[in-house]
């Protein structure tokens, strides 16, 4: 019972923020408000235990939540075929650009505090 409080929890964090995305006409996504406003919640234990006790339950099975990936994959088999190439090295650049990104974030403030 717990567990279906949790995930309530969620959809309402989730609902609030898409009403104030679309409402507000703000840049950012409703669910990434909601998360914020969720984090502002999990601060209080009649949010944080059932939200915990829903994510271990989701964290448990999120092995089942690929399978539509899958499909998609595999009923898209020709896209991937034709794109595939540019899409792998899509990928791998932008990896290759994110981790440069990350560690000269963290190595600046180092050097910084070295001078």
């Amino acid at each position: 019972m717990n567990g279906l409080r949790g995930m309530a929890w969620l959809l309402v964090f989730q609902s609030v923020g898409e009403l104030l995305s679309r409402g507000l006409s703000l840049p950012l996504p409703g669910p990434v408000l909601g998360m914020m406003l969720m984090l502002a919640g999990l601060r209080f234990a009649i949010v944080r235990e059932p939200v915990a006790e829903c994510a271990s339950f989701l964290l448990a099975h999120l092995s089942l939540l690929f399978v539509p990936v899958g499909v998609g994959v595999m009923t898209h088999l020709a896209l991937l075929g034709q794109y595939g190439g540019r899409m792998l090295l899509v990928i791998a650049l932008s990896t290759w650009i994110g981790l440069a990104v990350t560690a000269l974030v963290l190595y600046w403030p180092d050097r910084r505090n070295k001078a």
